[in-house]
């Protein structure tokens, strides 16, 4: 099969690797339909973070090829949301709502196990991992959005959701790239009545007032941080979302939460996290990468009646050819988030 390849930083070509295949009886085979880039991705595109050279990606969409003998949740030609974190859902950390932890599972597209950017995958754990789509015949839109719930939408819902976003609150988010982007969409989702958006783009900030936005502000660092607390009469935002992880977006958010209030951190750290500056003001910071498998059926209802579309950030489109210019596109700031379509329905 062809598929992805990460030979090192800014360095992305697609290539051939061996067609997966059903290693052990919890494993389904599935043939991918869309991808897309991650903004984690680009901190390895960047050379800011490690990654083992081989395949990479790990947000698909696609339909089940084959199933191992103890799989029994999903089926042949089944289309399924794979979250970007294989688990098995029954270890105590899973149970205890971390995913990420699993004491079986995994990260597809780790330079190891196949991506998601490619024409097939083995899913380890298939049983409990991929999550069926119900019904059949589901428009391009629809794709789309259940595409972001594999982990762009379900990080924006786990910043909201580690934030205690609620019903009233006024909410300030961090970041304008798909994350943040999502995360506005999650907290108007949970209720909130105030969403300070916080972007210096155009195109961005059309799409979070779509999504729910009701103030930009397009200022960074100290003059960002002056902007909101006048907003909210120096009072500071009820739940601040951290959603990019620079040393100043994580500043900004503990700058502007106000007192007793917890900050949803999701973006990966790449900067220290101001904990001298919150611990006096009883903020707490709670976060991480997101248990998207616990989220999906939830934000999966809504993208089917189309309560939620948040498909809209995947705003550059290209074949699985055409991979290395996603990742360049997303790099240099001409795309939000890279759509890879790679096969078809």
């Amino acid at each position: 099969m062809r598929a992805a390849i990460f030979k090192g930083p800014k360095d992305i070509t697609v290539g051939d690797r061996p067609d997966p295949a059903i290693q052990e009886p919890t494993d389904a085979v599935v043939r991918v339909v869309l991808a897309c880039v991650c903004g984690s991705d680009l901190w390895y595109y960047r050379g800011e973070s490690d990654h083992t050279p081989g395949p990479i990606g790990h947000e698909f969409i696609g339909v089940v090829e084959e199933v191992g003998s103890e799989v029994t949740t999903v089926a042949r030609g089944d289309l399924v949301v794979a979250p970007f974190i294989y688990s098995d859902l029954s270890c105590p950390h899973c149970r205890n709502g971390s995913t990420i932890s699993c004491v079986r599972g995994g990260t597809f597209g780790n330079g190891a196990i196949d991506g998601g950017q490619g024409e097939a995958v083995r899913v380890p754990l298939a049983g409990s991992t991929l999550v069926p789509v119900p019904g059949r015949g589901h428009p391009d839109a629809t794709l789309k959005s259940l595409l972001t719930l594999s982990d762009v939408m379900a990080t924006g819902h786990h910043a909201a959701v580690s934030a205690g976003v609620k019903a009233g609150d006024t909410v300030a988010v961090v970041g304008d790239g798909a994350v943040g982007l999502c995360a506005v969409l999650a907290s108007q989702r949970l209720g909130a009545e105030r969403i300070i958006a916080l972007s210096r783009h155009p195109d961005r900030q059309r799409i979070a007032r779509a999504f729910g936005a009701t103030d930009i502000v397009e200022s960074r660092g100290d003059e960002a941080n002056d902007a909101v607390l006048e907003l909210t009469a120096g009072v500071g935002v009820d739940a601040a979302l951290e959603c990019v992880g620079t040393q100043q977006s994580i500043q900004t958010a503990g700058a502007i939460a106000r007192p007793g209030s917890t900050i949803g951190m999701v973006g990966i750290p790449h900067g220290e996290v101001p904990f001298d500056e919150t611990f006096f003001h009883n903020i707490g910071w709670r976060g991480g990468p997101a248990p998207a498998r616990l989220y999906i059926p939830e934000l999966l209802d809504d993208v089917l009646d189309r309560t939620i579309n948040p498909g809209v950030v995947l705003d550059f489109e290209t074949d699985l050819d055409g991979t290395p210019e996603a990742y360049a596109a997303m790099d240099e700031r001409r795309a939000i988030k890279s759509l890879i379509r790679v096969g078809s329905m």
